[in-house]
């Protein structure tokens, strides 16, 4: 039986037997001795990691230690809130981070360090009652890369077609439509981000369509 550690845009975690192309982690332990999800974050450290780092081995939700979590690509990771880690993945934090700066989100100085951007994240992403933040906007306004919700459905903006998400990969495209407004999932920090020049990876699904 697959275990609850997948996410989808919305940043709910779920069981799926199909495999992430990208780790993570919400700060600490999210589930009890069974295994199972108790609570769906321990700190505002909410990051997306390598699969494979410097050989690093580890049993998956261990007793105790951090709750490994799996995305499908990279735009899921940043729809469900989720930042680069900055050991594994440094080189694409510190291109967040650039972003960030460019895109003028809230931060100290002529810098911005990680617990800044955890700070900002943390505020866009869910709400009091632990709920996902979404905000509206037009269609036409969303760069490529950000996640947007249809009539209950994922879809991944990407030129001038949406991509349906599943766990499994990208399923269907279809045409983008004009003058529509639409549910955003990707948080709008991150959404400044992408408009910026961050540019999340994919899964390879996204190329078959």
């Amino acid at each position: 039986m697959p275990l609850q550690n997948r996410v989808d845009p919305c940043g709910a975690i779920f069981a799926s037997p199909a495999r992430g192309t990208f780790m993570g982690n919400r700060g600490g332990a999210l589930h009890n001795q069974k295994r199972e999800i108790v609570r769906q974050y321990a700190s505002r450290r909410w990051i997306t990691c390598l699969l494979e780092f410097k050989g690093r081995r580890r049993s998956v939700m261990f007793p105790g230690r951090y709750t490994e979590l799996f995305f499908l690509d990279e735009a899921v990771a940043l729809a469900a809130g989720h930042r680069p880690c900055a050991e594994c993945r440094r080189e694409r934090f510190n291109a967040l981070r650039d972003a960030w700066i460019q895109a003028g989100n809230p931060h100290e100085g002529n810098s911005v360090f990680a617990d800044e951007i955890d700070m900002e994240l943390h505020r866009a992403r869910i709400d009091r009652r632990k709920w996902k933040l979404t905000h509206e906007a037009s269609l036409n306004s969303v760069p490529d890369g950000c996640f947007i919700q249809i009539e209950g459905s994922s879809y991944l903006v990407w030129g001038d077609t949406l991509l349906l998400w599943s766990p499994d990969g990208y399923m269907e495209k279809r045409q983008r439509p004009n003058n529509l407004t639409v549910t955003i999932l990707t948080p709008e920090p991150i959404v400044r981000c992408i408009r910026q020049g961050y540019r999340p990876e994919l899964h390879r699904s996204s190329l078959a369509l």
